[in-house]
């Protein structure tokens, strides 16, 4: 579990709701029309912007925001030059001996594509592929909650336009037009309140969780690459480590 974007999340909706608990008037801000209009509102606008199996794909991007663990690159980078010095001293088909023992996809189909014979190029151009999907697939999922963080704004605008009306609407009654005057900002609040703390956080966090991911998928393929090419496994570990801060580099011995 990211503790981050949890605690985040919770110390965002304290510092909204404990003033305004404090100050005694929490029913003030509940109005369930006011939900309606923003919260169906922006989900409507974006089931018309995305077909629905990818928005049935930002319930997955959406777990990662808050369950992904992090990627140790340095033991990542440990593996892969053990890798590079099983096949020096074994031969390149020896890898096949570990796919029992991987968990990665990625560095299986990886090494298969290795062990098999394929030239470099091949190897590169296919996991090149795979590589370009990954970031499709992430990107897909930050563009969803990319666009509700922007209409969801928009749809508070239209229920506080809404609102006004209605106030217009019985200024035979000034006692009404403050109480008005407050129901029609709610949606405002709400539309604000989803979009700078769910919306648009979780977007930013999903970015960064792709480049991550990128990022190791493109050390597992130089490192392999190295293997293919029979690099010493010290050349391979310089190599991979230009990847990461050089704080977390342990150097070729």
């Amino acid at each position: 579990m990211d503790l981050g974007t949890i605690i985040g999340l919770v110390l965002a909706y304290a510092l909204v709701f404990i003033p305004i608990i404090q100050a005694g008037d929490l029913m003030a801000f509940i109005d369930m029309p006011s939900v309606y209009i923003v919260v169906g509102g922006a989900l409507a606008a974006v089931l018309m912007s995305f077909p629905i199996p990818e928005l049935l794909g930002a319930f997955t991007a959406l777990k990662k925001a808050f369950f992904t663990k992090p990627t140790d690159y340095a033991k990542l980078i440990d593996s892969l030059v053990d890798l590079g010095e099983k096949a020096r001293r074994e031969g390149l088909l020896a890898l096949e001996r570990e796919l029992g023992n991987l968990d990665d996809e990625f560095l299986k189909k990886a090494i298969q594509l290795a062990v098999d014979g394929n030239e470099v190029q091949v190897i590169e151009g296919v996991m090149g592929i795979e590589i370009e999907n990954i970031e499709d697939r992430h990107k897909t999922g930050k563009d969803i909650f990319d666009a509700l963080g922007s209409v969801a704004p928009a749809f508070g605008m239209i229920g506080t336009l809404i609102g006004l009306i209605q106030m217009l609407k019985a200024l035979d009654d000034p006692s009404n037009i403050g109480a008005g005057m407050a129901v029609a900002l709610i949606t405002t609040f709400y539309g604000s309140l989803i979009a700078n703390t769910v919306c648009i956080p979780i977007a930013t966090k999903l970015d960064r969780r792709s480049k991550h991911e990128v990022l190791e998928k493109n050390i597992i393929l130089s490192g392999i690459l190295s293997i293919q090419s029979g690099d010493n496994p010290r050349v391979l570990r310089d190599k991979l480590e230009t990847y990461i801060p050089p704080k977390f580099r342990k150097g070729s011995k």
